[in-house]
C-alpha cells in the first residue's frame, strides 16, 4: 500500500477516512449542546442512514476506511495501545480509568473513547439524577476533516480550539503514528502535543490546492501562530512555496474556511459571494517561501491567478442575499470532490445546484447514481440528503478526510 499522498482538493479520490455517527450523538442534550459545539440536536437513526448513503457514493470511487475500525486494528499493537492510553491519561488523569483501559480488548477501548464513559454516580448524584463522564463522548467525530489532514506525503494533526475535542487529536495521531494504511513521511504539525492557548489549527481551514500551494483560513478555530508554524514546516519539508491566507470574520455561521469555499474542478470553485466578491469581501494575504512578511492582495481570485491557479467562482445561493445566507448556513459551499469536476453535495441547496448546472454540471441524486454502473464522465454533482447531518454544522467535505488522491 503506498503512503498517504494528497496534492490537490480535486484529484481522483483513492482512499478516505470517515466516521459513521453512532451512540455518541445521543449524549448531546438541550442542556449541554453548547458544550459539545452544537446548535441543534441530531437524530441518530436518520443521520446514520444519510451518512451510509455518503459512504456508498464514496465507495464507488475510493477505498473508504472507518476510523473506529482502523483504531481497533492499531490498538492491537502493544506500542500503539501503550501510547494511546498514556497520552489519554495526560489529558484526563485517572488511575482507575488507566487500569480499566489496560485490561479490555481494543474494541472496548474504542467504544469507551468514542461513545464516552459515564461516571458511576454517588448517592447525591443519584438522588439529583446527574450524569457525568470520565471520558467525554465524541459527537463531532463524524467531521474528521477537522482533526487531521494530509499535505503531500506528510500528515497534520489538528490542535482543536475547544477541549471537548482534544481526545480526537490523540485518536488521529495514533493512527498517523502507528497504522500502516496511513503511513506518512512525518507529521508537519502535531496538535496532540501543542498546548499553547494561541496555537489552534483545524483541517476545515486548510485546503491543498496544489502540491506547492495552500489556501488557509485565519478563523475562530485556527490561529495566526499555528498557521505560521504550519507554513514554516510545509515550506521546509513538504514542497509548499505559496500560502494564500483568508482573514475570516468571527462568524458562527462560518467557523471554517470550507464553509465559504470549496475547489470543485480545475477552473472552478464554489464560494459564498459576500465573503469574496464586493465591498464585504475578506482580506487576503500571500505568504511566499523565502520572503519576509506577507503581501495583501486585492481579492482571492487575483491572489490565485498570481500563483498560476486562476479560478472562476460558482455562487452558492445564486445572486440573492437571502438565499446565499440560507444555503451557506446549510453547507452549500461544503462539497467534496471525488474526481476533477465530480463532487458530492447536499440536495437541499437547490439554488447552488442550479448555479452548478449553469457552470456545466449534471445534478444526479445519489440513489440514481448508485442504481447505475460506472463513474461520471462529465461534470457532475452527486447529491445526498442531509436533513440531520447538516444540523451538526458541516457538509461532505467536513465528513471526509482524504488520505490519497491521484494527481489531478
Amino acid at each position: 500500500m503506498p503512503p498517504v499522498s494528497v496534492t490537490s482538493e480535486i484529484g481522483a479520490l483513492e482512499a478516505v477516512l470517515v466516521h459513521t455517527p453512532g451512540p455518541e450523538l445521543e449524549a448531546v442534550t438541550p442542556g449541554n449542546r453548547e458544550d459539545y459545539l452544537y446548535d441543534d440536536l441530531i437524530g441518530l437513526e436518520v443521520s446514520a442512514r444519510e451518512h451510509a448513503r455518503l459512504r456508498a457514493v464514496l465507495e464507488r470511487f475510493a477505498r473508504v476506511y472507518e476510523i473506529k475500525d482502523l483504531l481497533e486494528e492499531v490498538l492491537a499493537r502493544p506500542e500503539a495501545r501503550e501510547y494511546f492510553i498514556s497520552r489519554t491519561m495526560d489529558v484526563i488523569p485517572s488511575e482507575p480509568l488507566a487500569q480499566q483501559l489496560a485490561k479490555i480488548a481494543p474494541r472496548g477501548i474504542v467504544k469507551m473513547v468514542i461513545e464516552g464513559t459515564e461516571e458511576l454516580p454517588g448517592p447525591i448524584a443519584s438522588a439529583l439524577n446527574e450524569t457525568g463522564f470520565v471520558l467525554p463522548p465524541l459527537p463531532n467525530l463524524f467531521f474528521p476533516r477537522d482533526i487531521g489532514l494530509v499535505i503531500g506525503r506528510h500528515a497534520v494533526v489538528g490542535s482543536m480550539r475547544y477541549g471537548i475535542r482534544w481526545t480526537e487529536e490523540l485518536l488521529i495521531k495514533t493512527l498517523f503514528a502507528f497504522h500502516p494504511e496511513v503511513a506518512n513521511a512525518g507529521i508537519l504539525y502535531d496538535g496532540s502535543e501543542e498546548r499553547r492557548s494561541n496555537y489552534t489549527l483545524e483541517g476545515g481551514d486548510v485546503h491543498v490546492l496544489r502540491g506547492d500551494l495552500l489556501l488557509v483560513g485565519f478563523s475562530e478555530r485556527s490561529s495566526p501562530g499555528a498557521l505560521d508554524l504550519l507554513c514554516d514546516t510545509a515550506f521546509d519539508k513538504a514542497g509548499v512555496r505559496d500560502v494564500i491566507v483568508v482573514v475570516m470574520p468571527n462568524n458562527p455561521t462560518a467557523i471554517h474556511l470550507d464553509m465559504l469555499f470549496s475547489h470543485v474542478d480545475r477552473e472552478l470553485c464554489v464560494v459564498y459571494p459576500p465573503a469574496f466578491i464586493g465591498p464585504e469581501r475578506m482580506t487576503i494575504l500571500h505568504r511566499r517561501k523565502g520572503e519576509a512578511g506577507v503581501r495583501e492582495q486585492p481579492d482571492l481570485f487575483t491572489a490565485l491567478a498570481q500563483v498560476g491557479l486562476p479560478l472562476e467562482p460558482v455562487l452558492a445561493g445564486g445572486g440573492r442575499r437571502l438565499t446565499q445566507e440560507r444555503e451557506q448556513w446549510a453547507s452549500g459551499c461544503n462539497s467534496v470532490a471525488v474526481a476533477p469536476g465530480v463532487i458530492v453535495s447536499y440536495a437541499r441547496n437547490e439554488e447552488t445546484l442550479r448555479q452548478l448546472e449553469a457552470a456545466g454540471f449534471r445534478v444526479v441524486p445519489s440513489a440514481e447514481f448508485l442504481s447505475g454502473a460506472g463513474r461520471p464522465a462529465v461534470r457532475t454533482a452527486l447529491t445526498i440528503e442531509g436533513s440531520e447531518l447538516v444540523r451538526g454544522g458541516g457538509g461532505p467535505r467536513c465528513m471526509t478526510l482524504p488520505i490519497r488522491r491521484a494527481e489531478p
